[in-house]
């Protein structure tokens, strides 16, 4: 049963090397997704400073519309002329990226 013993090495410091390491990924990347999130975060918040009657946003649910009225806390939105639905100020994800007129994009073929 000589095969069961395991053999020692001949450097002692290649083990505690591999133990550090196995150690510090994990944190190392529990640090990274904390700084992600706070980065998101503080994205978040500018963004939703930012807002203003008559910007045109989308919600966490999805819906797009014109934002008709707001407050701390409530941001009125028309999704239709004359349909307003109130929301949460939270849950206005984003402004929809501009779109570039289709005459615009395209190179001329002259």
């Amino acid at each position: 049963m000589p095969f069961l013993v395991p053999e020692a090495s001949s450097s002692g410091s290649s083990g505690g090397l591999g133990s550090l390491l196995i150690l510090a990924i994990p944190i190392l990347l529990i640090g990274w997704m904390f700084m992600s999130q706070r980065r998101r975060r503080r994205d978040m918040e500018s963004m939703q400073a930012s807002l203003d009657v008559g910007d045109e946003v989308s919600t966490t649910s999805g819906l797009h519309g014109r934002i008709v009225e707001m407050d701390d806390a409530i941001v009125t939105l028309e999704i239709s002329p004359g349909v307003n639905v109130r929301f949460d100020r939270r849950a206005v994800l984003r402004k929809p990226a501009p779109s570039v007129a289709h005459g615009d994009s395209e190179p001329s073929t002259d």
